[in-house]
């Protein structure tokens, strides 16, 4: 067996002939990627598709280390598989990561060849090849596909399937049938059911579990044959084939009608494998019939079992799940009435809601979700107005997000909108709070400006509708705060979050894990406020109440917002040693829980290397933000929000070490990208501006620092005022320009307005006040007023003292009378 072998069906025991194919197959793989696809005549499916994927993957399995089975007629199930392969490969599971990133994380792995390079991927019932367009990763290992699209036949090598030749179906009556069968008999039955192998395997596993001779079971046929002609109904399916299936739904009706049952209820899920546990839910409100069935486990295995020697049912024992074939499952509909399909679409959304988890936030409910996702379409339960099936939904979406499948998230809620607004309108509470699941989607993949329409149309609606204090009006508004944020408008965001923390604490307590939530966001937008003890503080009592509940009552990954927030609050508050400790415990923390490629634990991790660079312990800080910076590039594009921080925290680490040139490549990159996102205007834009005018400077050419430090000043100053810290840190850098340009006079005045600013804001014996004071005491001495800066250094020497040390790469930048610089470092939103 292969090192890695994952998901791949039972192979046929009764599998014959095909050796031209498989060897065509096994000749053509050779160029990477291959098509499995049906002949032109023959296009509905049965032909084998899948089935010669699975053979030929038990015959080369010696030749790869990896084989790993995709279902692929859903694009939001490729990702789903290929993240389960993570673990096998080394990687963080879905679990930890998300399944975006570890299906990426996978893809690039696979891509390298590490840890392994004969690889085997089989993409089974793929549809458009645009679907997989940047889903197959070009390797060294080899790629299969299985598709009714003869569409892939001018995109990649293929090879063509028809039906059996006769010769092979009589071969595999001979096989399929065990007390054997007459030649001349195998070929009779094979040429009434066009030697379609699906109707073939009907047909044998009939007459083996009956005993039924050849000649009565083509009596038998030719009847009903005659009979579906008869009736005249239209069927894209070959009339034999819909005449094996009756005869062998009409022997097992006969013999266990609780079969057919439960058959019709299969044909509703979909295509891929269907948890055995779904119909363990004797407490949801079924038909009598259904419920009777599953209320009798003994019975139940029995029928399921009939289901699988009938070959009306694929079962996998280990992994205890039932598949029907989609042909199987169409023909199956197709016999029932409307009412007869409502009814029965019906009792599956039951059936899914009753298997879905309560809480789709825990990672421990992950796997459990991830087995639901092939039926949510097919099954139409996006289209049920039933409260259950909406409820599924809902949190079906919450899933994809917790786990990092944004996209997929996005494509759902595209897809249940549609129906639910056309049905119930844009004011109905799931309506609303879809739209909530939407706009929270929309801001995780840093689409602000959707994300910020949402919130402004249907947070008044919710307001309305279902009052102001309303869960989900207040929800609402927690994310049009953060939408206020990503516009740069901190101080009404400090303001709404205070209203509505105040809301929260009058309807849940100030011990509710959403009163915490809320509590975090407010500390958020005083840490972007510039008051960082305020911020500390609120984080450090919420802390320590999340640590005071049990391990129950707060979801990890509130206690990690948490835990890293304080984190950062210590650090902006200029206690670099303390933010380390915290920082290492919550990004550890964070690694253990969720994963090192989680988004949250990559934002805890580049907070963690800022604070090292300044406390400094550079190598450390180096090493851990070139892995973030990876990480988020390979994960997210280069315009996501993580990945343009990632790319500032790196550039100003490579500026700190000395690698000046590496940091103006990447910062120029990141500041061109970053009003993409943000706007031109957001305080963000300009805070980075003043990070490439420190590089310029480095590089000798204080025109160009001064030039930038000079338009990032006017563009902070309208939105921020004077008396922020982002404008002062601006501003102190200026005050270096000018210096550096041998304008001394006006240094001096810059710096000594900064200074008073910054004291007055900060304290001080902050570490930015105090670097302004350090500057601004070289500036005094060459501009001739000795006995001030003499005044000022010693104050200065004295403060670093008793902060950060006379070991400290600041305080000896600053006793060797050189400037110092202050960076930026954009905060989460």
């Amino acid at each position: 067996m292969p090192e890695v072998w994952g998901r791949v069906p039972q192979r046929n025991k009764n599998f014959t002939g095909r050796q031209e194919l498989l060897d065509r197959l096994r000749d053509g793989i050779a160029g990477q990627v291959t098509a499995v696809v049906p002949h032109a005549l023959h296009g509905m499916g049965g032909v084998g598709k899948t089935q010669m994927a699975v053979e030929y993957a038990y015959r080369y399995r010696s030749e790869y280390e990896v084989v790993w089975w995709i279902p692929a007629d859903q694009p939001v199930l490729v990702r789903a598989s290929l993240a389960s392969l993570a673990p096998s490969l080394g990687l963080p599971p879905a679990t930890a990561s998300g399944v975006e990133d570890a299906a990426k994380a996978v893809l690039e792995a696979l891509r390298r060849g590490e840890p392994y390079d004969r690889w085997l991927l089989i993409f089974d019932n793929a549809d458009q090849p645009e679907d997989l367009h940047d889903i197959i990763p070009h390797g060294p290992g080899h790629v299969l596909i299985t598709s009714r699209n003869h569409r892939w036949e001018g995109v990649v090598d293929t090879v063509a399937v028809d039906v059996f030749s006769r010769k092979e179906s009589v071969e595999f009556l001979k096989k399929r049938v065990p007390k054997g069968i007459d030649p001349g008999d195998a070929g009779r039955l094979a040429d009434e059911l066009g030697d379609l192998p699906l109707a073939l395997e009907q047909a044998g596993a009939l007459q083996a579990e009956t005993g039924m001779g050849v000649a009565e079971y083509l009596r038998l046929l030719r009847e009903r044959t005659a009979q579906l002609l008869a009736e005249g109904k239209p069927s894209e399916y070959p009339v034999s084939m819909t005449a094996a299936w009756g005869l062998s739904v009409a022997s097992l009706n006969e013999k266990l009608p609780e079969a057919i049952e439960l058959l019709r209820c299969c044909a509703f899920f979909g295509p891929e494998p269907i948890p055995r546990d779904a119909f363990s839910q004797p407490r949801v409100a079924l038909d009598e019939r259904l419920a009777t069935l599953i209320g009798d486990p003994i019975r139940l295995s029995r029928v399921v079992g009939e289901l699988g020697r009938y070959a009306l049912a694929r079962l996998d024992i280990p992994g205890r799940t039932l598949q029907i074939h989609r042909l199987i499952q169409a023909l199956m509909r197709e016999q029932l009435s409307g009412a007869e399909q409502d009814r029965m679409r019906g009792q599956v959304h039951r059936l899914l809601a009753g298997y879905a988890p309560a809480d789709p936030l825990e990672p421990g409910n992950w796997d459990r979700y991830a087995s639901l996702l092939g039926h949510i379409t097919p099954s139409g339960i996006g289209f049920s107005e039933r409260p259950e099936a909406r409820d599924v939904c809902l949190n079906i979406v919450r899933y994809l997000a917790a786990s990092g499948d944004f996209a997929s998230a996005r494509t759902l809620i595209d897809t249940f909108l549609d129906d639910w607004t056309a049905t119930s309108g844009e004011e109905h509470p799931d309506v609303l709070s879809l739209r909530l699941e939407q706009s929270n989607t929309l801001r995780e993949l840093g689409s602000y400006d959707e994300s910020a329409k949402l919130s402004r149309k249907y947070l008044p609606t919710a307001e309305r509708v279902l009052g102001r204090d309303d869960d989900l009006s207040l929800r609402f508004l927690r994310g049009f705060c953060a939408d206020l944020r990503a516009e740069g408008r901190f101080q009404q965001a400090r303001e709404q979050d205070e209203d509505l923390l105040r809301r929260f604490e009058e309807k849940y307590g100030t011990e509710d894990v959403r009163t915490i939530r809320t509590v975090n966001n407010l500390a958020l937008d005083l840490g972007l406020s510039s008051d960082y003890i305020a911020s500390r503080d609120r984080l450090h009592e919420a802390y320590q109440l999340c640590l005071s509940f049990g391990p129950e009552a707060v979801d990890k990954l509130t206690l990690l917002n948490v835990w890293s927030g304080l984190a950062r609050a210590v650090r902006l508050c200029g206690d670099y040693a303390e933010a380390c400790d915290l920082g290492e415990d919550a990004y550890a923390y964070a690694v253990e829980e969720f994963g090192p490629e989680h988004n949250r634990t990559l934002r805890t991790g580049r907070d963690l290397s800022i604070a090292w660079r300044r406390a400094p312990d550079l190598d450390r800080a180096r090493e851990l933000a070139e892995d973030v910076h990876a990480r988020c590039v390979r994960q997210f594009d280069l315009d996501h929000p993580d990945t343009l921080a990632a790319a500032m925290c790196l550039a100003n680490l490579l500026r700190t070490v000395g690698e000046s040139d590496a940091a103006v490549e990447l910062a120029e990159d990141t500041v061109r990208r970053y009003p993409r996102i943000y706007g031109p205007a957001h305080p963000y834009n300009h805070g980075c501006t003043g990070n490439l005018a420190i590089m310029y400077r480095v590089q000798n050419d204080p025109v160009t620092a001064r030039r930038l430090n000079e338009e990032a000043l006017a563009g902070l100053e309208p939105s921020l005022g004077r008396d922020h810290h982002y404008t002062l840190t601006i501003a102190t850098n200026l005050a270096s320009d000018l210096a550096a340009l041998g304008e001394y006079g006006d240094a001096v005045a810059l710096g000594r307005g900064t200074l008073r600013r910054l004291r007055a804001l900060l304290g001080p014996e902050h570490p930015l006040a105090l670097s302004c004071a350090a500057n601004l005491s070289a500036d005094l001495r060459a501009a001739g007023e000795k006995e001030e800066a003499e005044k000022l250094f010693q104050e200065t020497e004295a403060a670093y003292t008793r902060t950060l040390g006379s070991d400290h790469p600041d305080v000896k930048v600053f006793l060797d009378g050189r400037h110092l610089d202050a960076d930026f470092d954009p905060p989460p939103i």
